[in-house]
């Protein structure tokens, strides 16, 4: 039963609400499961996301290390021992995250990242990626105003991000979920649902 789900997608696709939806899915069911996202889900996790989200300047690669640290403290300290227990872990963003924002939207080299990755997470692979895809412009809209340091950044920032998320989607199409994010909320949640129940 233990499954590990991860919703990716640029910043106001929808990834928070599908991850609710499923969560409130599997325990009515019965099925113990967890929602957590990143940077964060441990107070060391909290205090790098909200230093990460401060608009403090860093340089690419400070950030790059201190999201790998918050993961690291996550996958150790929350997610493996719940998936070790028989639980269904959902994370809001994991590593195709930092490979999206900080490879393909920083253009830090994706070699580095991927053994950072692999590092943080002890070989922890989701068991599935669910991508929310949706037009940057309109993802954008639906956020609203820049808070952070991700929101503040150029459009064409955002528009490298997605094309980074198809790029990985696309060279492991058994391991994604790719949705238009676009489409109604109660619409994704079912054709989330049906996939998810595929690998329970």
């Amino acid at each position: 039963m233990a499954s590990f789900i991860v919703f990716e997608g640029g910043d106001g696709s929808g990834k928070s609400t599908q991850a609710s939806s499923l969560l409130r899915r599997l325990r009515r069911r019965g099925i113990k499961a967890l929602r957590t996202h990143e940077p964060g889900g441990t107070p060391l996790g909290q205090s790098l996301r909200r230093l990460l989200k401060s608009g403090e300047p860093m340089t690419h690669i400070s950030e790059l290390m201190l999201f790998e640290a918050a993961r690291a403290q996550l996958v150790e300290q929350v997610i493996k021992p719940y998936l070790a227990e028989g639980g269904v872990v959902i994370a809001d963003r994991f590593t195709s995250s930092t490979m999206a924002y900080q490879g393909y939207g920083r253009g830090l080299d994706r070699e580095l990242i991927e053994r950072l990755n692999r590092e943080a997470t002890g070989g922890l692979e989701p068991d599935l990626m669910v991508l929310l895809d949706m037009p940057v412009e309109t993802a954008l809209a639906r956020k609203g105003g820049g808070a952070d340091t991700f929101d503040d950044a150029p459009v064409d920032f955002h528009r490298k991000i997605r094309r980074g998320y198809s790029a990985l989607a696309a060279a492991d199409p058994e391991g994604w979920l790719v949705l238009d994010g676009q489409r109604p909320p109660k619409d994704l949640s079912r054709d989330i649902w049906t996939k998810v129940q595929s690998i329970l």
